[in-house]
This record gives structure tokens, sequence and C-alpha cells, in this order.
């Protein structure tokens, strides 16, 4: 087991701790995941060797502070395509995470823009990872650097 910054903080009064799932090559996922979320000041906080893990793959955990919000693993078969969303409070990094997540070898699914089905502040992007999970950046909170309309 390999954690980057020793003692790990826990989740507080977070209502979510964390997220795993099933992936076909823990390896090629972290590549993506790491380049993905590094938007959202996430990286890899622990790996978990093939000897310590209920599946005998690979288990990598991304977070931020030191604490793994998001796993995956390998060494079993991965199930129907998960939908996960990250929030932010910042419009800049939806469009950070959309590009670099493309650039990692994400596929589109949705560029950065409104959904205003959800509603007028719902600025989001959609990119499928390697395994087709749906993954979104969104920030709901109005457009600080928007000029009032008329």
């Amino acid at each position: 087991m390999t954690v980057k910054s020793g003692v790990p903080r826990y989740a507080g009064d977070a209502i979510l701790d964390h997220i795993e799932f099933a992936v076909a090559d823990a390896e090629r996922s972290r590549r993506f995941y790491e380049e993905a979320l590094r938007p959202f000041g996430m990286s890899i906080i622990i790996r978990v060797g093939p000897e310590r893990t209920r599946t005998g793959g690979t288990r990598y955990g991304l977070g931020r502070d030191g604490y793994p919000r998001i796993w995956f693993h390998d060494g079993e078969a991965a199930s129907s395509p998960i939908h996960l969303a990250l929030a932010t409070s910042d419009r800049r990094v939806v469009d950070a995470f959309h590009a670099s997540a493309l650039a990692a070898g994400g596929t589109d699914n949705g560029a950065p823009g409104i959904r205003e089905r959800y509603h007028p502040d719902y600025y989001s992007a959609f990119v499928l990872d390697p395994d087709g999970n749906n993954i979104e950046a969104v920030c709901q909170v109005p457009d600080l650097d928007r000029a009032p309309g008329p």
C-alpha cells in the first residue's frame, strides 16, 4: 500500500465519503483520471497492489488533502457504466476538466455549457472515461464574471 501524504484525512461532515467502481484496466484508468481530475486539485493518494486486494487487481484512490474519495480497481468485470458528477464553484474548472479529460483520451459527451433543462446556472461538461463511464464536472452557481443583463 502506498500513501502519498502520510496520515489520511477523513470526510468530516461530507455526506458522500467515497465511491468505488471496477474498470477494465486500472493503469489505463489511473492515467485518465489523474489528468482529467487535475483541475479539481485531485491526484492519486493511494495505490493498493494486487497482493492486498479482494479482486487480485490493482486499486487506486484519488482525492485531495490526503483523503481518497474516488476509488477504482481492476481484477473483476466492470459493471454497467456509472454517472459520476464532481462539483465546483468555478466554471473555469469545468472547462479545464473537459479539456484535460479529452487530452487524456476521454470521449466528449457534452461540451461545457449551460444546461437550462436543469436550471439557468447549471454549467457542466460530460466526458466518457475509457470504460464508458459518464464523468461530469458541474458548477451550479451564477457566473460572477458575467456582466449583468440589461
